[in-house]
């Protein structure tokens, strides 16, 4: 094995042992070394240095993880909430990357996971610092749990302001995903609801997050319903992407009269629709044999500068045609053809 550098000394000296015996065949396991040194910087306050401890312990193994000895300890909120104030400056931040991934896992695995976990989480995501995917799983675990114990949503993040922190919308964005990725569409809607009453105002990337995962599963009414809060109560314009899920959701689902009033509906509000939508509804139309609102839809769209694809358009006239509206079907081949499509 390759020797630790120099630099490690002053943490391994309670170890008793030289740096080559460490190394040696019958020395102590590299995790437990590790975690060993962790604790060792801890207890001298030098916190600074743990991210480059753990990285001159690449080669360590993940478990034990090495801030597993926090458990002992009387004042873990004190220590982690120092640890966390300390590697605000370092640079660059990516240097606490595996810092705070250790001590992340650790906490939302402990007894008491929130809201320290979330305070962490929080520190992680304002460094630029990207959390580990099974972060996820073990921060919904944790909140469900806390759940359990009939606690309501802005009680657990307000709990953030006990330890000395403000819950954001990062950090509640990144719980919302998380429920979301685990099949907990009605507990992320819940943390929706919530983040107002902790004094969280949710964002565009909450409700689309949520409207996304209702789309999945085809939760077509609730999507609507919480794109009609967004665009009234909040006054958020939805994503592009958004309405485009929203309205593959609602014609997988044959419920074309409604996309149709969704699309309406935002046109009314001034909220911009985007070609992409328009075309999933008039083929849904197709589908469906709605082949008047197809074309009525067609020329809403070229109203707009839109001009649908050409094996689109062919349908549109050919349908009409077939369908004795004539006077509709010229309509619509004289815009294209004004179009000069």
């Amino acid at each position: 094995m390759a020797i630790v550098s120099a630099k490690l000394c002053r943490y391994l000296l309670p170890l008793n042992c030289c740096l080559v015996k460490y190394h040696s065949i019958n020395s102590i396991a590299p995790s437990h070394a590790l975690q060993e040194t962790v604790k060792n910087a801890v207890e001298a306050k030098a916190y600074q240095d743990i991210p480059d401890l753990l990285i001159s312990f690449e080669q360590a193994c993940q478990n034990p993880n090495p801030f597993s000895f926090l458990s002992t300890f009387p004042h873990r909120m004190q220590v982690v909430d120092e640890m966390l104030q300390s590697f605000i400056p370092i640079r660059p931040r990516s240097r606490a990357q595996a810092a705070y991934a250790y001590l992340l896992s650790f906490t939302l695995q402990s007894s008491n996971p929130l809201p320290l976990g979330l305070a962490i989480l929080q520190r992680t995501l304002r460094s630029g610092c990207v959390p580990v995917a099974q972060t996820r799983l073990l921060l919904s675990s944790a909140w469900l749990d806390c759940r359990k114990e009939s606690r309501s949503v802005s009680d657990i993040l307000f709990e953030m302001q006990s330890i000395g922190y403000n819950p954001d919308c990062s950090t509640c964005n990144y719980l919302i995903s998380s429920l979301c990725a685990v099949d907990q569409l009605d507990e992320a809607v819940k943390v929706l609801k919530g983040m107002s009453k902790a004094g969280c105002v949710p964002d565009l990337e909450s409700f689309d997050t949520v409207v996304g995962a209702m789309c999945t599963v085809r939760k077509t009414s609730e999507a609507l319903d919480m794109i009609q809060k967004m665009v009234e109560k909040v006054g958020l314009t939805p994503r592009q992407g958004t309405i485009v899920k929203v309205a593959s959701a609602l014609r997988a689902n044959k419920e074309i009269w409604r996309a149709v009033e969704l699309i309406e509906f935002l046109e009314r509000k001034d909220y911009p629709v985007g070609f992409e939508s328009y075309d999933l509804v008039v083929k849904g139309c197709l589908d469906s044999g709605e082949n008047i609102l197809a074309g009525k839809l067609v020329m809403g769209m070229t109203e707009k500068g839109f001009v649908p694809y050409i094996r689109t358009r062919h349908k549109v006239v050919e349908r009409l045609a077939g369908a004795g509206e004539w006077k509709l079907a010229n309509a619509v081949r004289q815009r294209f053809s004004e179009l000069r499509s």
